[in-house]
């Protein structure tokens, strides 16, 4: 989540002609020439890591098949230039963007579909992963390169001061919470502790973002396929108002979610955590090596998302490889796909310290175990491969998470509102947005 910037709603003109560097009308065959190099914008920072990652990633592919490439690192405003590129009827031939992106951007038609019989070892893809680059009329316009899923951190010292287990099911997770904000897990002689560290400000759509992993696992849901490419609004079903007053005690009854939850965004709640204001934190592996230093690794620990009312599934993300319409090297297009979901090119993805792009493999046939000595690490890709979920790819999924968001910061903030009440007003906010967006089940 923190890696990702949203777009808006926006479209391009239809009338709009989309095309690269050296080539016709996107969905017009354009002259091909398998021997152009391929241009490649990846969203990150330029000279920072993630574009250390994509030169490396780059590299290998070259070598491995002869095609050329050249990478763009692009992070502020990234969308508009590229719809810049677009109106100036020069896309490039490649971009790696997160997989949220996909209904935004094949929306605005800047993708072409792609042909999984033309990329090498896509066979071998992690079937949600996979799916996450499928729009909502079930075709593929982008591949995973990369994933990361939740799991639990915990304080292992207090943990183990207050003699507790490692949670296996919500039971146990309410009750670490409410033993971290009472007991006095760190010793001071104050109670200036909580149990759960929860990023819930609605910026980006942050509360949304992270009640998800609650939600799903109690079998809920903010929409619900109906059909193929329709959905309706799901936040006022049984399993989605318990998860809710499940979720909402543990701030509003237990006291148990750090103060100011409602206002935070990460880089707070990551200080929370570190600084030894809350005890449980669930979050990606992004963050194992600033805790390791901050925290230091032997404090706090690593395990799955305990069971809830339904199982653990827990919020997926990630980056995908998308091909642009038009593209005069369709052939290098597909190579590079191939390459970057191939085992070769998940490896190269992951070596390093640092300037790494994958954090979790989607090819099942990678052990991360081989690539990371950190046992951390097989938790997280574990944690995706038996219990990661996406969100879906409708044509904007931004106003779900937003709308979402504010509902539960909203329930979170004043513990006198009606939960079923405030949920079923969300719900007619989730009805016109599927509306608006042409989804929304008759």
């Amino acid at each position: 989540m923190q890696r990702s910037r949203w777009i808006g709603a926006g479209v391009l003109a239809s009338t709009l002609v989309l095309t690269s560097c050296s080539s016709g009308p996107a969905g017009v065959d354009a002259k091909q020439n398998p021997k152009a190099t391929l241009e490649l914008w990846t969203r990150t920072t330029p000279g920072g890591p993630g574009e250390q990652g994509a030169l490396k990633v780059a590299t290998g592919f070259e070598k491995a098949t002869g095609f050329k490439v050249k990478v763009t690192a692009i992070f502020d405003d990234f969308e508009t230039k590229l719809q810049q590129r677009a109106a100036q009827k020069n896309l490039p031939d490649i971009v790696m963007n997160d997989v949220t992106q996909l209904g935004a951007m094949h929306s605005q038609g800047l993708l072409r579909e792609i042909d999984l019989d033309k990329i090498k070892d896509s066979g071998q893809i992690v079937g949600q992963g996979l799916d996450s680059g499928k729009s909502v009329d079930g075709k593929q316009y982008g591949l995973p390169y990369s994933a990361q899923a939740s799991a639990l951190l915990i304080r292992k010292d207090w943990r183990q001061k207050l003699k507790l287990d490692v949670p296996r099911n919500w039971g146990d997770f309410t009750a670490m919470a409410e033993a971290f904000t009472t007991q006095d897990p760190d010793g001071d002689g104050k109670q200036n502790t909580a149990g759960l560290a929860a990023p819930l400000s609605t910026k980006r759509g942050y509360a949304s973002w992270y009640f998800s992993n609650f939600l799903w696992a109690a079998g809920g849901d903010f929409i619900t396929r109906t059909g193929k490419g329709t959905y309706k609004p799901a936040m006022t079903t049984k399993a989605s108002v318990e998860a809710m007053q499940w979720f909402r005690d543990l701030g509003c009854k237990a006291k148990a979610v750090q103060p100011g939850a409602v206002t935070m965004d990460t880089p707070p709640t990551n200080e929370s955590f570190e600084a030894g204001r809350a005890g449980m934190f669930v979050v990606g592996p992004y963050l194992l090596p600033r805790f390791d230093e901050t925290l230091g690794k032997d404090k706090y620990e690593v395990v799955p998302m305990p069971k809830g009312p339904k199982d653990a599934t827990v919020l997926a993300e990630g980056g995908s490889v998308y091909l642009m319409a038009g593209s005069g090297n369709q052939a290098g297009q597909d190579a590079f796909a191939g390459y970057a979901v191939s085992a070769e090119g998940q490896k190269t993805g992951m070596e390093g310290a640092s300037g790494y792009i994958v954090q979790l493999p989607v090819n099942k046939t990678v052990d991360i175990s081989r690539v990371r000595s950190d046992p951390r690490w097989k938790t997280y890709a574990e944690a995706y491969q038996d219990s990661g979920r996406y969100a879906p790819s409708i044509p904007n999924w931004t106003p779900v998470r937003q709308a979402t968001a504010d509902t539960v910061n909203a329930l979170m903030a004043d513990c006198g509102l009606d939960t079923e009440a405030k949920l079923g007003e969300l719900d007619k906010q989730l009805a016109d947005i599927l509306k608006e967006q042409g989804i929304a089940a008759s």
